[in-house]
């Protein structure tokens, strides 16, 4: 394999924006509303769309409502709703119904129309949002991605209520990774139907948000065998590259002349080295009042927890440990392809934590990049670790703000579940950047910093110390360690994403099994914001 190209990607739907639906369209897949609620609101997600131009509530049964698209006849809408509902469509949020469209010589009978037509359920018009929307986007789009799918190519409507929420929706929902079978996933290609003012510009930025969530999965789901520090720096910077992003690779022995003591610590037990990668993109017509926005993440591409020894149960899915700095870099690669109007820099360690004779042992001292040194008392607490030196190099920047990500701690799946982020740091940003992630579907929640964690992070032997030895307030203990490597007055936030990168269960909306790309969504939302400024 090239040292600079992942060696199994995951399928995901082929997006197109079109004026009308292609001939080749095998099936056409429609929004449905369960009966009973009032037209949707104007949608956020329509950018430059007049209200008036919306798509209505025109087809109404006992239990449904079929939008009517502009190339639907009423007769072809009334039919249609006639066989959904003799079916027994509700158009509950997700529910997915098929049915025939009329054949020639039927009542309704349009030629232009796919010989199958694919219902998916938003519920109650009047209830209506973004999420709701990806959900269901996602929802059919999971039905139609299969080993040898039934349609090579579809076409739908659900744009009409949100053109980027469906695209994000519909490609997240089409993602599936085989990695290595002979045989993998393929996913139908599909056509989103919209043609307003605005609709261009909605499409690419729901595809390039969707496409950095699968970049971030793919590089997550690589086994670590095939993908490791040395490896995984070579494919950002062949990335970087690819999107104008300036890339800088670290490896040892720069880290040992730099003083990247937390890195080294943590990668030292494995025969393959640690590495930093820094990724910078700056606007090519930047403006005084231009943001700065600095973003971290954690890259232990494998975790045994080292001399602290994890145990062997799930122990693969530690793969997973890198998610964090994934997501930091691919939203540097939405930046600069959306070219928005903020700087934004991803400094992330890279790093195999493995136990052998060269290990970090508890009980050691090391001295972080910046001269801090901190007691290790627990090895496999090594994401903070290594977090610490990557967020002291990003602060030298003078960032406007900083946001860490990481796999961090077990205590943020105890305290908030699988699908809830916890976000620490200074009250503003945080409460922001857990208020952004549940507004775009990547659930956040806002916790404190203790003040019993002050005296607590301090060491005996050295200025601060890894671990508590307690498993009281984990989560926030991990942000209280990592908020002594952030310069007074910055505003940073840390987003623990242990539970919600990695799916253990069902595949539900958008979202599969394993890697979900968790949080790279809430990052391109914040540099948007930040950029609109």
């Amino acid at each position: 394999m090239s040292d600079s190209a992942l060696p199994a990607t995951g399928a995901v739907a082929a997006p197109r924006q079109g004026k009308k639906v292609p001939k080749k369209a095998e099936a056409l897949v429609l929004p449905l509303f369960r009966a009973g609620g009032e037209a949707p609101a104007d949608a956020e997600a329509d950018g430059d769309r007049e209200e008036a131009e919306k798509a209505p509530v025109a087809a109404a049964g006992e239990t449904v409502e079929l939008p009517a698209p502009e190339f639907l006849g009423a007769e072809t809408l009334e039919a249609l709703l006639a066989r959904i509902e003799a079916v027994g469509a509700t158009g509950e949020a997700g529910e997915v119904t098929r049915v025939a469209a009329p054949a020639e010589g039927e009542t309704g009978y349009d030629a232009a129309l796919p010989a199958a037509v694919i219902a998916v359920g938003l519920g109650a018009a009047d209830e209506l949002d973004d999420e709701v929307l990806r959900r269901a986007a996602g929802t059919v789009a999971r039905t139609l991605t299969a080993a040898e799918p039934e349609f090579s190519a579809v076409a739908t409507t659900l744009g009409d209520f949100g053109l980027r929420a469906a695209v994000e929706g519909w490609l997240l929902g089409s993602y599936r990774y085989t990695g290595f079978k002979a045989a993998g996933a393929k996913a139908p290609g599909v056509t989103f139907v919209a043609d307003w003012k605005g609709a261009k510009k909605e499409f690419v930025a729901g595809q390039v948000t969707a496409e950095s969530a699968v970049l971030v999965r793919d590089l997550v789901n690589t086994p670590a065998n095939r993908l490791y520090p040395a490896v995984y720096a070579d494919i950002l910077a062949a990335t970087a590259e690819e999107y104008g992003v300036k890339a800088e690779v670290l490896d040892a022995k720069a880290l040992r002349k730099q003083g990247f003591g937390g890195v080294l610590a943590v990668g030292q037990g494995s025969a393959r080295e640690p590495r930093v990668v820094e990724l910078r993109w700056k606007p090519k017509k930047k403006k005084k009042s231009t943001p700065k926005l600095a973003l971290v993440g954690k890259g232990i591409t494998f975790d045994t927890g080292g001399i602290s020894l994890k145990p062997a149960k799930t122990m693969e899915n530690m793969i997973s440990d890198m998610g964090g700095s994934a997501a930091a870099a691919a939203a540097v690669f939405a930046a600069a392809r959306l070219n928005l109007d903020v700087e934004v820099t991803a400094t992330v360690a890279l790093a195999e934590n493995m136990p052998s004779g060269s290990a970090t042992r508890p009980g050691d001292v090391i001295t972080h990049y910046g001269g801090i040194t901190s007691e290790i008392i627990n090895t496999d607490a090594e994401g903070r670790v290594v977090l610490a030196d990557a967020i002291a190099r990003a602060a030298e920047g003078e960032p406007d703000y900083l946001v860490e990500t990481s796999t961090l701690t077990g205590a943020q799946i105890v305290a908030l579940g699988n699908r809830t982020a916890g976000v620490m740091g200074t009250e503003e940003l945080r409460d922001r950047v857990a208020a952004l992630g549940r507004e775009i579907g990547e659930n956040a929640w806002a916790m404190p910093l203790l003040e019993e964690h002050e005296e607590a992070v301090v060491s005996p032997v050295a200025d601060i110390r890894n671990s508590p030895n307690s498993r009281d307030g984990g989560m926030l203990y991990a942000a209280m360690y990592l908020s002594r490597f952030v310069p007074e007055g910055l505003e940073w936030a840390h987003v623990d994403v242990a539970g919600p990168s990695y799916n253990t269960g069902a595949p539900h909306g958008y979202t599969p099994k394993r890697a979900t790309g968790t949080p790279v969504r809430t990052f391109i939302a914040l540099a948007e914001e930040l950029a609109a400024r």
